[in-house]
């Protein structure tokens, strides 16, 4: 009779050593989104200005430290944004981090609505300033009502003593002109583009897009979310950054000439533009 431990009895150390090494051929939350980061070709200032997470809190989450995001809730908040914004499925980071932060997080403290509650603005009296609007648009109306009136009364006075209507002196009313449309001072801009200069035009044709643009000296001179229409124009003296955080919804024009790129709809692209031809960098 053998007195070692059967094969049973070896099995959940096995299968604890297999759940070990699958841990271990995991990465970590935060190597895993500095990993998606660096094979999108982001920088942490990059994804820092397009996600508006602070650049030490992106460091000490890629780092495996979430100390620094304020609790649970900003956490998940914080691993979701990044996530997204280096093209990686945020729910497998989230379900980790549930595992190893203690599965969902706590309830929001009901202190806060309180608050709000107190500091809530109390009901406003009735609008009189749109009361009065009403009121002065509707004298407006009664008083050219009666004008209109009065004048059709002296034609008809006229055409009974005899005269015709084309001899009494009828009012000439002068037909305005439809005003010109406003040029749009982006294209004033490019038109008028010096030649000793790079001039860039960004125009969100196709929907909304983030958009980030320095000078030849590193300096931030735009750094904000465009809607579908608006079109921003950028000047340098030699040389202009760009960083499109959704490419295909853009149109670009450089020194006067648009520039075509077959960018594919939700692509991050940095681009950078000289003087003279076009030439993406």
């Amino acid at each position: 009779m053998s007195i070692g431990n059967s094969p049973e009895d070896e099995r959940p150390f096995e299968n604890e050593h297999v759940e070990a090494d699958r841990e271990e051929a995991r990465p970590s939350i935060g190597r895993a989104l500095q990993q998606a980061r660096i094979a999108a070709g982001l920088t942490v200032d990059d994804v820092s200005s397009a996600t508006r997470v602070r650049m030490n809190i992106v460091h000490a989450i890629e780092a495996d430290d979430f100390s620094a995001c304020g609790g649970d809730v900003y956490a998940r908040g914080h691993i979701r944004t990044l996530a997204k914004a280096v093209h990686l499925d945020p729910e497998p980071l989230l379900a980790q981090y549930g595992d190893e932060h203690g599965g969902r997080p706590a309830p929001t403290p009901a202190a806060p609505l309180f608050e709000a509650e107190r500091i809530r603005p109390e009901r406003r009296g009735p609008n009189w300033t749109a009361a009065m609007v009403a009121a002065i648009v509707a004298v407006i109306g009664f008083v050219g009502f009666t004008m209109f009136q009065g004048d059709d009364s002296g034609n008809e006075a006229n055409v009974a003593e005899g005269s015709t209507p084309g001899d009494s002196a009828s009012p000439t009313t002068k037909t305005k002109k439809p005003a010109d449309p406003k040029p749009d001072p982006s294209d004033s801009a490019i038109a008028a583009a010096p030649q000793d200069k790079v001039t860039v035009r960004v125009a969100a044709a196709d929907g909304r897009s983030w958009i980030a643009a320095k000078d030849h000296n590193g300096r931030m001179i735009f750094d904000g979310v465009l809607k579908q229409g608006d079109t921003k124009t950028f000047q340098d003296s030699s040389k202009v950054h760009l960083v499109l955080g959704d490419a295909g919804a853009i149109d670009l024009f450089v020194n006067g000439k648009k520039i075509e790129e077959n960018f594919q709809p939700g692509s991050v692209e940095r681009l950078t533009y000289t003087k003279g031809d076009p030439e993406a960098g």
